[in-house]
């Protein structure tokens, strides 16, 4: 049974509903529907990840240019993948791309993916994130750690992935004790796998363990050959029903 939590009584705030984060379609050449289905108005989109190629590329994808100007056209925050490989790349390689993300497709904030979780890296993700935050004025940091990660790290960014994984391990899954001194609106969790009959099941999950921002997809990445996030999920107009209606507890 998930451990249920709530976050403590005075924490701040921002009122953000249950909603969807895209962890990275497939380039819009192979996923056109999907890319456009983000846009469809009333689309419960917290954001969406925008991968060229494992980073931004090496010169401007014009398909990928037409992608996120329909998302900025429909008020979809963009954000720009960077791979983090948990710490063995440097400052200066992650802001190459972070540049280049900006120039290329106007992202709004980034994606730092395979993000460390230990205590002593956190010195130097916050580094990262300020230098993001110098080149976009602000804009939306969110974390990529996949688990939980030394607290300290819920106040380097705005929001941690803090599970992304198979629903197997999501439906016995434990959420840290720390998280509840947050707002939910500071938790994403990404979980493929998930049957369409336990989807209702997986958004209560989200909710108990206080998580705002969410990915199920039924999709598997055929045993670990794939990537799970490449589509959209087969019931997809089912979730966005039931995330804008609300799932009762």
């Amino acid at each position: 049974m998930p451990y249920l939590t709530s976050a403590t009584a005075g924490t701040p705030s921002t009122g953000l509903s249950l909603g969807l984060g895209a962890p990275g379609y497939a380039h819009p050449l192979v996923a056109p529907l999907e890319w456009r289905e983000l846009t469809r108005p009333g689309t419960p989109v917290h954001w969406t990840v925008l991968n060229v190629g494992g980073g931004p590329g090496t010169r401007p994808d014009p398909h990928c240019t037409q992608a996120a100007g329909r998302l900025h056209t429909a008020g979809v925050c963009v954000l720009g993948h960077l791979d983090a490989a948990y710490g063995a790349r440097g400052l200066g390689e992650l802001m190459s791309e972070a540049q280049r993300y900006l120039d290329w497709y106007q992202v709004d904030g980034f994606l730092l993916d395979r993000c460390p979780t230990e205590r002593s890296a956190l010195a130097e993700v916050r580094r990262t994130v300020t230098a993001f935050r110098a080149i976009l004025h602000r804009g939306h940091v969110v974390l990529g750690h996949g688990t939980h990660p030394y607290p300290g790290y819920a106040e380097a960014a705005d929001q941690l992935v803090t599970f992304s994984g198979s629903w197997n391990d999501y439906r016995w899954s434990q959420v840290a004790e720390w998280t509840a001194e947050h707002p939910p609106e500071r938790f994403c969790h990404f979980v493929h796998g998930v049957p369409r009959g336990h989807l209702d099941e997986a958004l209560r999950i989200a909710r108990w363990q206080g998580a705002a921002t969410i990915w199920f997809t039924d999709r598997t990445g055929h045993g670990g050959r794939g990537d799970p996030w490449e589509a959209m999920p087969g019931y997809w107009d089912e979730i966005v029903s039931r995330i804008g209606t609300g799932v009762s507890e």
